[in-house]
C-alpha cells in the first residue's frame, strides 16, 4: 500500500515537472495589444433596414495560462461609437461596450508558431443612444440597453523573440438588440460582428 501511494505521489511530482519549463521560460501571464476590425453582419427583424457602421480600434486583451495548453483570455476596449442606419439613411448613433471572455485551447504552447481555438461569453452594454429628432417625433425608438451571447475564436500567436509574440486572431460574436417603437417590441436587429485583429503579445 505505501509502495503503490509512494508511486502516484512520484507519479504526480513527475506531471508537475513536466508543466513547469513553460511556466519557468514565460510565466502565465500573456498580455496582447492589437488592432481590430469590426465587420457587421446587420441583420434586422424589424423593416426598417437598420445598420451599423464597420469599423476599427484599439484593443487590449489579458491571457492567463492555468495548463501550457488551456489559457483564459479577457478582450477590452473602451466604447465604441457606431453611426446607426435606416435603409441607408443615418438615424441616430450609439455606443457598445463588448467585453468577451473565452477558454482557449493551444495546440502547439512552447512552438514558434502556437495556433489556438477558444470560445466564451460576450457581454454588451449599450449606451449614448441618439436618434434624430424627425425619428425620435414619428417613432419613440429605443433598444435594449444589455447583450449576452456567444463568442467563438481562432487565432496564433507567432514568436518573434523571447516572450514577444505577433498575434492573428479572428472572432464570431453573437451580439443583438431588441428594438421598440412607442413601447411596442418591433423587432431584432444582430449586429453579430466578425472580428479581425493583429497585433503584439508579451509572455511574462
Amino acid at each position: 500500500m505505501k509502495f503503490a501511494t509512494a508511486l502516484r505521489l512520484a507519479a504526480v511530482a513527475a506531471a508537475a515537472l513536466a508543466l513547469q519549463p513553460a511556466f519557468a521560460d514565460e510565466g502565465p501571464w500573456l498580455v496582447r495589444v492589437r488592432a481590430l476590425h469590426l465587420d457587421s453582419a446587420n441583420k434586422d427583424s424589424t423593416g426598417l433596414g437598420l445598420s451599423v457602421n464597420n469599423k476599427t480600434f484599439p484593443e487590449v486583451d489579458f491571457s492567463y495560462f492555468v495548463t501550457p495548453n488551456i489559457a483564459a483570455e479577457l478582450i477590452l476596449t473602451y466604447p465604441q461609437k457606431h453611426t446607426l442606419y435606416s435603409n441607408g439613411a443615418e438615424i441616430g448613433s450609439l455606443k457598445h461596450l463588448p467585453p468577451t471572455l473565452t477558454l482557449q485551447y493551444h495546440f502547439n504552447p512552447t512552438g514558434t508558431v502556437r495556433p489556438y481555438v477558444g470560445a466564451g461569453l460576450n457581454y454588451t452594454n449599450f449606451s449614448s443612444v441618439n436618434f434624430a429628432p424627425a425619428v425620435q417625433t414619428a417613432l419613440q425608438p429605443s433598444i435594449k440597453r444589455n447583450s449576452w451571447g456567444a463568442a467563438f475564436q481562432i487565432g496564433a500567436d507567432v514568436e518573434i523573440a523571447k516572450g514577444t509574440y505577433l498575434n492573428f486572431d479572428v472572432k464570431k460574436v453573437g451580439l443583438d438588440t431588441t428594438v421598440y417603437s412607442k413601447g411596442t417590441e418591433v423587432g431584432k436587429f444582430k449586429v453579430n460582428p466578425t472580428l479581425v485583429s493583429v497585433g503584439l503579445g508579451w509572455r511574462f
